[in-house]
């Protein structure tokens, strides 16, 4: 096992087509764990192994990988850029320690950068940049970094600067040695030249390099001092100070190159190993306790400390099922028990494997700051811990965001139901954004996601990976309820049939939560007129019925009950009672409180020419669109805009039809908000219809 202080363990994150996936190619071919190039282009990248990945040239699930460079391990997950994967980077982030966000140097910061962006300040990530593609049409390396600090808020530490730009790039500048790397054009990432930089760029340099010093001297008062006397700091301690300022997030060493042309990667794998934390040097994960509260307890990243891991990913594959783990600390040996603290139960660790994409390298143990995958475990699901049985633990759990559309599918034949519901217990356990529910009415059943690109590919899974053929229905947005008004109220349950009956009463108010506060409740009852062991079974009947609201019957968002007084039998009460009684009031009085339907607004992102931003606005109008900002960028327009998610579907072959196929496009939920009348009128009827379909 290599020494915590050697290992990284890192993410490679960014919008899509800005040259994640690229970039991992030519960071596994350097460090010699591959001998040739997979390009994504031609659908053979190494951790794009998925048919659909190759196919749409797009990352669909986070692939992990591990490697060596000077002497240090690095583990590297390269994660998705689409909008409707974010949940893979968001569990990426979350076990990493360190990350390289990668901006297109044509395109800059582009909405799905920004996303990623917030994950991993949420996360608390050290970051390294790293601007690619300065070989395109329109890149422009001074523009991207302006970018940074306006969009994202950042503070980009400028650690290299371009020699030629677009086809003329040739290489960089690195500003801490004022030495020029000049790649051939072999392609061959080892064919590099050090040498003197160009005679013109030498006041650039010296202006780049005086701010690169000033703002990581501020780490160290006194080399500050000692530098603002006209004294030089040794280039270890700049070394040294920049570590510092990355780890605490103060600022990000910003490099750039071009992935595709095999041009300044090795200044990037530099930077990870000498700027990036290892394992010790992050904040150690909280523990908490079964509710979820914080216990004050930490997960200290120490090998010799008791078995602390967070299982990650669980991923299907021809040998069977995989999960992803992130030790943070004790060790984990082949034929040791865990105990899974979600489930209670014990399992035994038959094989551990060290994961390069789709391949696997057999391991005896792994151990505190390791990324490794278990074969066959049986009920472990993302964000379980693994711990020792003889010193439990759980730690902080993921929280993953609600669907916001589904679609129906039946099965073609009836042979293929089965087989089916097999193939979505798998998938539902690699997904946690992905939801499946079964109508008990229709029979049909019901996938919910992040998206219609998200639904898509995971029916294109069933029929090609799981050999499923469906027939699939028209996209539906998940609505919710809410109500808008206040109801003071009484409900009586009373129930008599020979021997003992069930009685329970209860007045209560109902009225609206603040948003994004959910169900909530609370007993102001005083005197004991409705006993306190019963309250708990008023606060769940009222819970088990927010599923359902009374308009269209979707869930209900945002509401408080205050349990004011009541009245109980000494013989006849019961916590059943007063639970059937809870279920009873909310029938009788959400109708009376002016429910309304919620609909799910999207944060909307449009990329487009100049000539096109007229019919892209004029469209999003007409989608019942919100324009927030238009803004310049060297290549097109963005355009920001919040858009009902009703009014998006099939937007993608608009937006192309509309721009010539040039458009481009992210969405992500945003909010719920209330429904204009006609809309909500048109769901609650299409709602009846269907259900009178079904009968």
């Amino acid at each position: 096992m290599a020494e915590l202080n050697k290992y990284r363990n890192i993410g490679i994150f960014a919008h899509v087509d800005a040259g994640k996936t690229t970039t991992t190619e030519r960071i596994l071919k350097l460090t010699g764990k591959i001998h040739k190039i997979g390009e994504v282009d031609d659908g053979a990248a190494t951790t794009d192994f998925m048919d659909q990945e190759q196919e749409r040239g797009i990352t669909i699930q986070s692939a992990a990988t591990s490697c060596e460079w000077d002497g240090h391990r690095l583990n590297i997950i390269d994660t998705p850029g689409h909008v409707d994967f974010t949940i893979e980077v968001y569990r990426s982030l979350k076990v990493l320690d360190g990350g390289i966000g990668i901006f297109c140097g044509s395109g800059g910061v582009e909405p799905q950068s920004e996303t990623n962006w917030r994950y991993a300040n949420e996360s608390e990530v050290a970051r390294i940049i790293f601007v690619n593609k300065l070989d395109r049409l329109g890149a422009d390396f001074y523009r991207v970094v302006k970018q940074v600090e306006d969009v994202l808020g950042a503070n980009p530490l400028v650690m290299t600067l371009p020699i030629g730009t677009e086809d003329d790039f040739k290489g960089v500048v690195d500003l801490l040695t004022r030495k020029a790397w000049v790649w051939d054009d072999s392609g061959d990432p080892t064919n590099y030249r050090i040498e003197e930089p160009p005679a013109d760029m030498s006041d650039l340099i010296e202006e780049y390099r005086e701010k690169l010093i000033e703002t990581v001297l501020e780490q160290d008062d006194d080399l500050l001092e000692k530098y603002l006397e006209g004294e030089e700091p040794a280039l270890d301690d700049i070394k040294r100070c920049i570590r510092k300022g990355t780890i605490a997030l103060d600022f990000f060493p910003t490099y750039c190159g071009s992935a595709f042309k095999n041009k300044a990667i090795q200044l990037v794998l530099n930077a990870v190993v000498d700027y990036l934390p290892n394992p010790t040097e992050v904040k150690p994960q909280p523990e908490v306790d079964l509710e979820g509260n914080p216990t004050g307890e930490f997960a200290i990243v120490d090998p010799n400390k008791p078995l602390r891991a967070l299982a990650f990913k669980i991923m299907d594959d021809r040998f069977g099922a995989l999960t992803f783990i992130r030790i943070y600390s004790g060790k984990l040996g082949k034929g040791s028990n865990v105990l899974n603290t979600f489930t209670g139960k014990t399992e035994r660790i038959g094989r551990i494997v060290e994961m390069h994409a789709d391949e696997r390298i057999e391991l005896h143990s792994a151990e505190a700051g390791d990324i490794v995958a278990i074969v066959g475990m049986k009920n472990v699901q993302t964000g379980h811990t693994l711990c020792d049985p003889k010193a439990p633990a759980t730690l902080e759990p993921m929280v993953f965001p609600d669907p916001v559309i589904s679609v129906a599918i039946k099965p073609k034949d009836q042979g293929a139901s089965e087989k089916m519901g097999i193939a979505l217990g798998k998938m539902i356990k690699e997904d946690p954004s992905f939801h499946v529910e079964t109508d008990e009415d229709s029979g049909e059943t019901i996938l919910q996601g992040m998206g219609e690109l998200h639904l898509d590919i995971k029916v294109d899974i069933l029929r090609r990976t799981h050999l499923v053929d469906v027939t699939v229905g028209k996209p539906q947005v998940a609505y919710r309820e809410t109500i808008t008004q206040l109801v003071e109220d009484s409900y009586t349950h009373k129930k008599q049939t020979g021997g003992s009956g069930q009685f329970g009463k209860i007045d209560y108010i109902i009225e609206p939560g603040e948003s994004g506060s959910g169900y909530q409740f609370e007993s102001k009852v005083t005197g004991g007129n409705v006993p306190r062991e019963f309250w708990q079974a008023i606060e769940k009947g009222f819970g088990s019925c927010m599923e359902e609201g009374v308009l269209a019957g979707f869930p209900l968002l945002d509401v408080k009950i205050t349990l004011m007084d009541g009245a109980y039998h000494a013989v006849d009460s019961s916590a059943l009672a007063f639970e059937i009684a809870a279920r009873g009031a909310y029938r009788q009085t959400i109708p009376k409180a002016a429910p309304q339907l919620m609909e799910p607004i999207m944060k909307v992102d449009v990329f487009v020419a100049e000539d096109y931003v007229g019919d892209a606005i004029g469209d999003l109008n007409r989608r019942r669109g919100m324009i927030k900002s238009q803004e310049q960028t060297t290549t097109g327009v963005r355009i920001r805009a919040s858009v009902p998610l009703s009014d998006m579907f099939g937007y993608i072959g608009d937006l192309r039809t509309m721009t010539s196929g040039r458009g481009q496009f992210s969405m992500e939920f945003e909010h719920y908000l209330p429904c204009p009348k006609n809309v909500s009128e048109e769901v609650i009827k299409e709602v009846k219809e269907r259900e009178a379909a079904k009968k």
